[in-house]
């Protein structure tokens, strides 16, 4: 429906020292869609903005903690707004993504991403949209969790801003013509 309201949660980590890195890439596809709008605090523990995509209602949110800490403030938000998994996206880092690759599905596992767990755990439910961008693997010894806290590599900044509007321009097309329509053009 036109009228229902979605929610579009970038998930990351909040603090300075996390704000470019890999983990952060849902977030700075919020800064993105959210730049001619404000952030504000919101007593569920996030920052939201507001914005409209085709004529629907959207609300954008950053939780204000760690990412495996994500559900328990997500689904206060979402409880708040009335906002049912059905009309929830969540962006976030995929390491099994080549980098500047992005996938959209709905529900699914969590595939070892401490985020989805959390939310996933707190919705009660898994069946909510995944907009996953690709940040890829690192090269050994690297280990994972520690690759996805450092910022993105010079080759790969100079690709990022392409990257994040085309992950904006994904979650506009999922909501404005659907899931099959999004999925044909960045599940490429």
């Amino acid at each position: 429906m036109i009228d229902e309201r979605w929610l579009i949660l970038g998930l990351g980590n909040t603090g300075d020292q996390y704000a470019t890195t890999r983990h952060n890439i849902g977030q700075m596809v919020l800064n993105y869609l959210a730049s001619d709008v404000k952030f504000s605090s919101h007593k569920s523990r996030t920052q939201v903005a507001s914005i409209r995509v085709a004529g629907r209602s959207v609300l954008l949110a950053k939780t204000l903690g760690f990412m495996n800490e994500s559900g328990a403030p997500a689904k206060a938000l979402a409880d708040f707004y009335k906002v049912s998994p059905a009309n929830l996206v969540v962006m976030h880092d995929e390491l099994d993504i080549e980098f500047n690759t992005i996938r959209i599905k709905q529900g699914g596992g969590d595939n070892g991403h401490n985020g989805l767990k959390s939310l996933t755990t707190h919705f009660a439910s898994p069946d909510y949209y995944r907009l996953r961008m690709g940040i890829g693997r690192p090269p050994a010894p690297i280990d994972p969790s520690d690759f996805v806290l450092k910022p993105f590599s010079q080759p790969e900044k100079k690709r990022l801003p392409d990257f994040i509007a085309r992950g904006a321009l994904a979650v506009e097309q999922l909501i404005e013509k659907g899931l099959d329509y999004a999925q044909q053009e960045f599940n490429k």
